[in-house]
Parts: C-alpha cells; sequence; structure tokens
C-alpha cells in the first residue's frame, strides 16, 4: 500500500482550468493575509492560503473578483485578458465588524464552542437514522506544463545573444512533452455509500486504474480524507489530527473570525483555526465556515503543511427538508512542500526545496516540483431515511466481482463529465507501457518477495526456508514453497526439506489445501510433518507470516524436540473482523534434551498427543475490504485480541496424556504526530493437567550461557528477555507484559539517524508438579522477573545497539551476569 504513498511524495499545486486567475494578498505592510476570501462575478469563490497565496479556478470567465478579509476594507478587482497573476492589497476598515455574539471572549471561540454543542443535531451520522448515496471520483498525478521550463531539448551548448554559453538539460524538456499529453498517473471509480445501525459502508461498483487490468485493491482503500467532518479525530492521508470542533478542541487550537459569507443563500461565520503548538507541522489548520442559523459546517478547508502540503476539502449541500448540511463534493491535493535534503525514492531523486539561510540560493526547480496529487468526489443520488438494508454491514469496503469490467457505457453514465482528451490518452499510454514493461508482473513480484516468497511459474519459492543457523541443527539448508494462482486458485499443495549440517538429520513436510469459500478465505488444509521446535515455545496458529532476511533468536536456542505430526485445519475469516484457525493433529514428540516426563509413576522419553485447537484474532477496531480475491485487512487498528485454546482427546490415536492449554495476547499501539510511539504487549498462557515440559511455557529467553558480557553479546530479539538465560525458567501457568516507547528518529549525520527506544519488561509464573519433570534443573517465576533497556535502532544501514538490566528477586550476585548488549537490525523497505 505504501508503494502509492511515493508515487504522489513532493508535489506542488498548479490546477489547470478552463479559466484560472492567481494571486497574493497582502496588508498595506506587504504581509500576506491567509485565508482572505476571493470571490469572482459569477459567485465562484476560494480562499487565499497561509501564505496569502490564491488560485482561482472557472468553467467561465469573470468580469471581477471581490477580496475580502474582516477588519480591511473589501476591494474589487478587474480581470484583464491578458493578466494572469494578481498582487492584492487592502487597506484596514476604520470601524470593526458588527458584534456577532455578545461576550467577553474570543467571538470565534464562542461560534466553535456552538458549533460542538450542535454537533449531534448536525451531524449526518447522528441526526439521520439511514442514508445512502453514490459517488464518483477521480484521482489524477499530474503537473501543469506551463509552469515548467520549456526551452528547447538538447544537452549540447547553444549560445544566446550575449555570446555566453549555456548548457541544457534536456530533462525537464522532456517531462514538459509527457505532461502535455497524459497524467502520470490516474483512476476512477463509482461507489455506493450505505449509512444504518451507525455503520457506513462502501460499495465499489466500479473501478478503472491507467496501466492495470486488475486494479492494485491497496490504493482503493488508501484513506485520503474522512468522510466526515464530525468525528473526534479528522484524518488527513492516513495520519489522524485532533478535529477542530471535536469536544477538547478548545484547548488544542485558536481560533479566529475572518469574515461573514454567504453559501448557497445561506449566511455563514468564516472561521480560521490553527493548533497552538508553535513548531512546525504540530497539526491541521485551515478554515470553517459556520451556519449562522443552526452552528452547522457549510464547508471545510483543512491542511497540513511541512514536508508535504496536503489539503482536503469539504463542500456541503443544504436540505431543507431535513434542515440539515449535507457533503456534496471532497476535493484532497498533495502538493509539494519543503525540506533540506533530496529525497531518492523507487530509484531516482525527486528533488525539493529546503529551508536555506540567506546567504545561500535555493537551487532550481526541477520539473518534478510541479508534479502533483488530485482527487475529487462528487455525491448524487442521495436519499434519507432509507429502509434498504445493508448487506455485511462489518466490512468497511466491499468491490463487486465484476467491478474492475464495466463498460465504457457504465461510466458515461456517472461521470460529471466527459473525460477529456488528455485522461483519455492516459489510459492508452499507460494500458500499453503497463503492458510492454510488465508492470503488473513486477508489482506483484514485489509483493510475494516482501511476504517471503519467489515465483517460478506455477509455485512460489519459499524464501524462509532456504537458510537458518541454530545451536542444535547448525546451518539448515533447506527448498520449499507453495502452489500459486497460476497452478489453481482453489487448490494448493505446499512443502518444504531442510537439512541440519550438525545433528545431519532431514526434515520435511507436505501438506494441501482446498478452498471452501473465496468471500470468507476458507480453507480446509492437511499436513504430514516430521521436523524440530524449540521447546516450552508459544505459537499462536492465526499470527500471520513474517518475513525477516534473518531470525535472530533461534540463532542461540539448543533445546529442541523432534516431532512427526498429521494434522488438519479449517482457516475461515467467516466471522466479522476475526481471523479463526480449528485444527486436530495426532503428534509423536521426542525431547532431543536430557528430559524423562513422570506420569503416574512411568517415565516416558517420548509420548503422542492428540489434540483438538481452536485459534481466534481479533481486531474490532480495524476496517476490512472485501476485494474479489478475499477478505483483507486494510487498517491495522488496536488493541487485538488472540485467544487459543488446545485440549487433547483421552483414548484417541493412542494420546498419552489429559490436558488443556489456554493462551491469549493482547496488543495495543499507539502513535503520535511528533513521529513517536508507544505499544504494550499483554501474554500469558494456563496449562492444565499434565503437561510434558516440552509444551509448557519458557517466557521468550534470549541470553546465552557465556561467562563475560561480550561473550554474550548476539542479537536481540522482538519481544524476548534479552537477560534471561535460555532453559532458566519454566512455567505451566504464567504473564508477560512489555511497553516500549519509541522515540523520533535523530539526524547526528546526513546517513546516521538513530531511533531511541525505551523498553520495560516483566513476567510472573508457577510450575504446577515440578516433580514430573526428570532431567534438567530450573528455576520458576513466583516472585517475577523484571528487565529494562535502551534501544538505538537504525544507526547505520538498518543496524543498532541496544543494552539490557536485569533487576528484582531474580536478580543474579555479579552486576555484569545481569547486563545483556545485543545487536539490533531493522530493515525499512518504506511499505
Amino acid at each position: 500500500m505504501k508503494l502509492f504513498c511515493l508515487l504522489t511524495l513532493f508535489f506542488t499545486l498548479t490546477i489547470q482550468a478552463q479559466f484560472q486567475i492567481n494571486g497574493i494578498v497582502t496588508d498595506s505592510n506587504n504581509k500576506p493575509l491567509p485565508f482572505a476570501t476571493i470571490t469572482t462575478s459569477d459567485n465562484n469563490n476560494t480562499i487565499t492560503d497561509v501564505d496569502g497565496k490564491f488560485t482561482l479556478n472557472s468553467s467561465v470567465k469573470a468580469n471581477h473578483f471581490l477580496v475580502s478579509y474582516i477588519g480591511f476594507q473589501t476591494k474589487t478587482i478587474e480581470i484583464l485578458d491578458q493578466k494572469k497573476f494578481y498582487s492584492v492589497s487592502l487597506s484596514l476598515k476604520t470601524d470593526d465588524l458588527k458584534e456577532v455574539i455578545v461576550s467577553n471572549e474570543n467571538p470565534a471561540l464562542t461560534i466553535i464552542r456552538k458549533v460542538i454543542a450542535n454537533k449531534d443535531k448536525n451531524n449526518p451520522q447522528k441526526k439521520l437514522n439511514s442514508f445512502q448515496y453514490k459517488s464518483y471520483n477521480k484521482l489524477i498525478v499530474t503537473a501543469n506544463p506551463d509552469s515548467i521550463d520549456g526551452r528547447i531539448d538538447s544537452s549540447a551548448a547553444y549560445k544566446d545573444f550575449d555570446k555566453k554559453r549555456i548548457n541544457i538539460d534536456s530533462s525537464d524538456y522532456k517531462f514538459k512533452e509527457i505532461i502535455s499529453k497524459q497524467h502520470l498517473f490516474q483512476t476512477e471509480k463509482i461507489s455506493q455509500y450505505q449509512f444504518g445501525n451507525n455503520k457506513l459502508k462502501e460499495t465499489i461498483l466500479g473501478t478503472k486504474m491507467a496501466g492495470f487490468k486488475q486494479p492494485i485493491y491497496e490504493v482503493i482503500a488508501f484513506n485520503l480524507q474522512s468522510i466526515s467532518i464530525y468525528g473526534a479525530k479528522y484524518e488527513l492521508f492516513e495520519t489522524k489530527y485532533e478535529n477542530p470542533i471535536s469536544n477538547g478542541a478548545p484547548a488544542s487550537y485558536n481560533y479566529k473570525l475572518l469574515d461573514t459569507v454567504n453559501i448557497k443563500g445561506r449566511d455563514t461565520y468564516m472561521i480560521y483555526f490553527k493548533n497552538k503548538q508553535k513548531r512546525k507541522s504540530s497539526g491541521l489548520e485551515g478554515v470553517l465556515y459556520i451556519d449562522q442559523e443552526n452552528f452547522a459546517v457549510a464547508k471545510a478547508v483543512m491542511r497540513i503543511k511541512g514536508v508535504l502540503d496536503i489539503s482536503g476539502i469539504h463542500e456541503f449541500e443544504y436540505v431543507p427538508s431535513e434542515k440539515i448540511w449535507f457533503q456534496s463534493n471532497t476535493t484532497f491535493r498533495i502538493v509539494k512542500g519543503k525540506n533540506d535534503d533530496d529525497i531518492k525514492i523507487l530509484g531516482g531523486t525527486i528533488q525539493f526545496d529546503g529551508d536555506v539561510e540567506d546567504n545561500f540560493e535555493p537551487r532550481k526547480k526541477s520539473a518534478s516540483d510541479f508534479t502533483y496529487l488530485l482527487s475529487e468526489s462528487n455525491n448524487f443520488d442521495i436519499h434519507y431515511n432509507t429502509k434498504e438494508p445493508i448487506k455485511n454491514p462489518a466490512l468497511y469496503i466491499e468491490i463487486k466481482d465484476d467491478a474492475s469490467k464495466k463498460p465504457e457505457e457504465f461510466w458515461n453514465q456517472y461521470r460529471k463529465e466527459s473525460l477529456d482528451l488528455k485522461s483519455q490518452k492516459t489510459y492508452q499510454l499507460l494500458d500499453s507501457i503497463s503492458i510492454k514493461k510488465r508492470i503488473e508482473n513486477r508489482l506483484g513480484l514485489g509483493r510475494k518477495i516482501i511476504n517471503g516468497y519467489f515465483p517460478i511459474g506455477p509455485v512460489d519459492l519459499d524464501l524462509k526456508k532456504i537458510i537458518s543457523f541454530n545451536n542444535y541443527e547448525g546451518f539448515r539448508l533447506g527448498l520449499g514453497g507453495i502452489t500459486n494462482d497460476k497452478f489453481s486458485k482453489n487448490f494448493r499443495i505446499e512443502g518444504y526439506s531442510a537439512y541440519g549440517t550438525k545433528d545431519g538429520e532431514v526434515k520435511y513436510s507436505l501438506g494441501t489445501g482446498v478452498l471452501l469459500d473465496k468471500n470468507t478465505n476458507t480453507w480446509i488444509n492437511g499436513y504430514y510433518t516430521d521436523d524440530v521446535r524449540e521447546i516450552a515455545s508459544t505459537v499462536f496458529a492465526v499470527d500471520k507470516r513474517v518475513f525477516k532476511i534473518y531470525d535472530p533468536r533461534p540463532i542461540n536456542i539448543s533445546t529442541f524436540y523432534k516431532y512427526i505430526s498429521w494434522k488438519a485445519n479449517v482457516q475461515t475469516k467467516i466471522i466479522p473482523k476475526t481471523e479463526a484457525v480449528l485444527e486436530l493433529a495426532r503428534t509423536y514428540v521426542q525431547p532431543e534434551f536430557d528430559y524423562l516426563f513422570n506420569y503416574n509413576g512411568q517415565l516416558y522419553s517420548n509420548y503422542v498427543m492428540t489434540t483438538a485447537m481452536v485459534s481466534i484474532v481479533w481486531a474490532p477496531f480495524s476496517d476490512f475490504m472485501q476485494t474479489p480475491t478475499g477478505r483483507n485487512e486494510t487498517d491495522k487498528q488496536f488493541p487485538r485480541f488472540t485467544f487459543q485454546y488446545t485440549q487433547s482427546l483421552p483414548n484417541v490415536l493412542e494420546n498419552d496424556f489429559t490436558f488443556g492449554k489456554i493462551d491469549f495476547k493482547t496488543e495495543y499501539e499507539k502513535k503520535y504526530l511528533n513521529g513517536q510511539k508507544t505499544s504494550l504487549l499483554l501474554q500469558g498462557g494456563y496449562a492444565m493437567g499434565d503437561v510434558p515440559l516440552t509444551h509448557l511455557y519458557n517466557t521468550m529467553p534470549n541470553n546465552l550461557t557465556k561467562e563475560t558480557v561480550v561473550q554474550r553479546i548476539t542479537f536481540a530479539g522482538r519481544n524476548s528477555f534479552e537477560t534471561m538465560f535460555f532453559n532458566e525458567f519454566f512455567s505451566s501457568q504464567y504473564i508477560f507484559f512489555q511497553i516500549k516507547h519509541g522515540f523520533d528518529r535523530i539526524k547526528i549525520l546526513k546517513k546516521v539517524r538513530p531511533s531511541l527506544v525505551l523498553v520495560t519488561r516483566m513476567a510472573w509464573g508457577n510450575m504446577e508438579n515440578p516433580e514430573q519433570h526428570v532431567g534438567p534443573a530450573y528455576k520458576t517465576l513466583d516472585k517475577g522477573f523484571f528487565e529494562s533497556g535502551i534501544e538505538l535502532n537504525k544507526i547505520y544501514k538498518g543496524f543498532g545497539l541496544g543494552g539490557f538490566y536485569r533487576y528484582g528477586p531474580n536478580q543474579l550476585l555479579k552486576f555484569e551476569n545481569n547486563i545483556a548488549v545485543k545487536i539490533s537490525y531493522v530493515l525499512d523497505l518504506g511499505l
């Protein structure tokens, strides 16, 4: 999904239109006036940005435009045929704006408080029981060729009239030539929105994406801006900000009454808001147009200005029958902002200006500076208080199976305007380029590599199986894979084989699966496996596959058990916002270390376990999308809950022991606007009955039994105790808690930008029936285990360093034995 972000980074706004005027509004001291109102003679209007600049587009040429600003005299400017840029200076009024509200506080703040108090009366999702409408959206990445230097395409040296030699870079000309004929990217979609029972669902009826026969569903689900203006948080480019009309907004924003403006025949207050934090890029700013009668939002302009200049505009129509303002249009723009360095993206370099000192000259703008993204949505066919039921209301987005196959007649029916020649050529040219350069195939390849697979014909080679290392097997060399859609969309075969250079054993697995239901991603699978696994480790069947170039923690593990298992399971997403696995398994277990299990006086060196297991992950706050290829989680939100229950089946297939196990995990993550992130993990397990040590809990140790701190330096795990030695503690019940707080990266040198992370971990546990476990010596966690540390991640090229300290009841006598130094590596794919 983030590939789409990369396509849109660092743009500047120069919008094409049939008629356009540009300019700047200042006061008598030549200081810019932000958010001044510009109105043409045909009642088309816009506002100036924070720098006092404006661009106004219209389908017809106006004779004049008016510039107004609170406390200043309104000025009328005549529009001249050959003039495109207007510099307007306003003079202060001698009389103040008439008092709109009798109050001792800021009148803008008084208005905002009334907006907040009346939100439920004006929010369509609160006032109306239900509604539905259709929406046409068009998104383009393009540039205005008139803004780009149009000199002759040549890399040769030419002479001008002053006999000076100049070198002409041909790249700008070539870019202008391309952008004059087509857009860089273009997509359209027709959606039906339905609201009922406090849930909003989007059903995509048609979608069309230049260069792709099969649309990129992640792009379709990309959340550019909030649909509603009334939520507690306002989302802009997948970042959530405090809404300027949320209940707590007056503590976060400053407000200023700019003007009174007529919109759709109703008088509105024009209120400017800005985050109270003084540092740059600290939050939203913009303008709200507030209906003077009912204090509803009649128009909203939301903006973030920093490295990217991002704006979202919401326009509304007043509906007298419902006495409500209902959204009619939304516009989203990304404009290139400012930064200190050029950024390399997708193998190329996108340049942009940084903040420079007065004695430095800014570089000459390149053609890419004039690229921008524009997304516009127009709502129509609106119905209020409808009784039509919403199918699958738990889904946030549903894409119809034939959405990408709609004929041109379908699009002509819903487009507000017919596609111009430039847009038509965009589809033709990008489709041909995509076929010629096999862009869809390359994108599919990239997706699979990120997930740890490399496609070879009908088989995806499993990159995780090629090589790894641990202290028991030594180097583990293998080959594995799974069939892909070229083999079959409804049937799959998967397997692997591996050889350990230290233990000299061959391990293998073979499995197959049949798709039962595409919409719910329901598969029935069967596997046979002969392999080894770390003792007392917890594996949740529903955990997502994570591909790492290296997996650091197993490098240090030396205690394994061998297992041979037959298992059958069902994987499904049939329950909304969940994924579940139901499994039956028969497993032969042989510990590969000095261990015997004492069961009723009989010592077992190996045993058989026949078990039934259910594993489920629930993400109640995430959004899910139904696509023609299945159901996907489009917006991962927290908290998330994972539950797993395993029960042995007595007297079934030679099962030896009777036991049950309950495992759970809760994850929470919060990202802050300043780049910081806090993550919490609560995990626990409870084993009941007669459970061998191989299937109890070790609470994730990751420290070597070596004499000195230097000898124990190794790679850090993700959620493991870095100061706990392997096989030091075992538990039949435990609870584990971890808190991490990461700060934004600190620039020390250009290529040295570490991120500081503070970590604290703790665990408590107990061992029931310790007499059953014969062989290894171990301790229990009755008094708890505590560890804290500091990580400096991504110091250089992904490598970092961390230090951890063990304290509390299980602290060791020697100070140095409580210290662990670990190397970290974070591969940042930018995805």
